[in-house]
């Protein structure tokens, strides 16, 4: 494990540029498709392009960046240089980056994951890591301790928009209390987060479209006391009605998480940039 470090806990450093830069976190997300629509190969130096061209265009200007890992591992190790080479830009432009790797495992190997993207001087290591909880909660203990100890935070899976996600995170739990999956992760990282300000650092997914998911599944989101990774604002349809119904009380812990409305805007950087503002803004406007 990495020694403690001065950094200031992933949460406390997240609500500072929310509350500087508002509630946006931009995804990069290099699909194949977009690099086409932008007049580039499909290949590492479009892939570099791409995605050093959004860092240019909202570094600085909003709360957070989101490289989806798969699409940079889908050229291979050239393609994992060019993530590290985005974390680096991100680190060096003082915007958050958060890893969108979405890993889990167990023992010795969610160790190694941790090392990858959680350990201070690894280059794949942002300011926070996507995990899956759902090899149970425990598993997750490497990145938790690492991510505690470095300062950086995570981002655990809960409720997701893709339809079946509900035969997972929906089901209840085997225990007394017969609570559902969702609604026993939320509880795991409030315990972590408690007495945390003004946020913890274990935070949750939880998509912007589900709907009444948390209500129906008993979770409480506004007593994680974390931030919430909310995917599918603006371009995929989650508007100020939408954000009401799924996050509630809990509006204020939103970072909103918007990739295709962006995105779709490039290559020119000034273009990128003001549809950047404008998700912040529509964003911002929604979760008032």
């Amino acid at each position: 494990m990495s020694a403690p470090t001065s950094r200031a806990p992933f949460g406390a450093r997240l609500a500072g540029a929310m509350a500087e830069h508002g509630p946006l976190c931009v995804g990069i997300d290099p699909h194949a498709s977009l690099l086409t629509s932008w007049g580039l190969a499909d290949d590492v130096d479009g892939l570099r392009r791409f995605s050093l061209t959004v860092l240019e265009a909202v570094a600085g200007r909003v709360a957070a960046v989101k490289p989806q890992a798969a699409f940079f591992e889908r050229h291979g190790s050239r393609g994992v240089a060019v993530l590290e080479e985005v974390v680096a830009a991100g680190r060096e432009s003082g915007t958050l980056v958060i890893v969108d790797a979405k890993r889990g495992d167990i023992g010795s190997t969610m160790g190694a994951y941790a090392d990858a993207f959680l350990r201070d001087g690894s280059p794949l290591a942002g300011d926070a890591l996507t995990v899956s909880p759902y090899l149970g909660f425990g598993s997750l203990q490497p990145a938790v301790e690492l991510a505690a100890a470095t300062g950086r935070g995570l981002f655990v899976l809960c409720l997701t928009s893709n339809p079946e996600g509900g035969e997972v995170q929906h089901a209840r739990t085997v225990g007394d209390d017969g609570a559902t999956v969702a609604a026993t992760m939320a509880a795991h990282a409030a315990r972590l987060n408690a007495g945390a300000t003004p946020l913890g650092s274990v935070g949750l997914v939880v998509g912007a479209t589900v709907g009444a998911a948390a209500h129906a599944t008993g979770t409480d989101l506004a007593a994680v006391n974390g931030p919430l990774l909310a995917p599918g604002v603006g371009a995929q349809g989650a508007g100020a009605a939408e954000l009401a119904a799924v996050f509630g009380s809990a509006r204020g812990q939103v970072l909103a998480s918007s990739s295709r409305g962006v995105l779709q805007a490039g290559p020119d950087v000034a273009r990128l940039r003001d549809a950047a503002r404008r998700a912040g803004d529509e964003a911002a406007a929604a979760l008032g």
